[in-house]
């Protein structure tokens, strides 16, 4: 699964710099796929949709923080919990019910952004 901020975030700003897939942005941000991964131009991400990583994206959230589900692995391959999860002061950093991937497709897509 990756995880989801919900609404009870305070938008304290702890999670963003602890995300080694720089998948966290601020409210009404615009995001990147390139944004702290090694991908750029236009890339086949794992799940098979084709997209040029150095886009704007929409933002997920005009409220609070958010996670981008395509650059979430709930920190497989970095650490061996979630780090977000880990700093919440307000525990709002929480398995998303509708995004359900494996460990082995969470390290596919760790291992794609990061090629080193």
């Amino acid at each position: 699964m990756a995880i989801i901020i919900t609404d009870e975030c305070i938008n304290c700003g702890a999670c963003e710099p602890e995300c080694p897939n720089t998948a966290i942005y601020e409210g009404a941000d615009d995001w990147r796929y390139s944004d702290g991964t090694d991908l750029e131009g236009d890339v086949v991400l794992p799940g098979g949709k084709g997209v040029n990583a150095d886009e704007a994206q929409e933002p997920v959230s005009d409220e609070v923080y958010y996670i981008v589900p395509d650059k979430c692995t709930e920190c497989k391959g970095f650490h061996e919990e979630p780090q977000c999860a880990a700093v919440c002061p307000v525990d709002c950093c929480i398995p998303d019910e509708d995004v359900v991937e494996t460990e082995e497709f969470l390290l596919q897509k760790q291992s794609f952004m990061h090629k080193e």
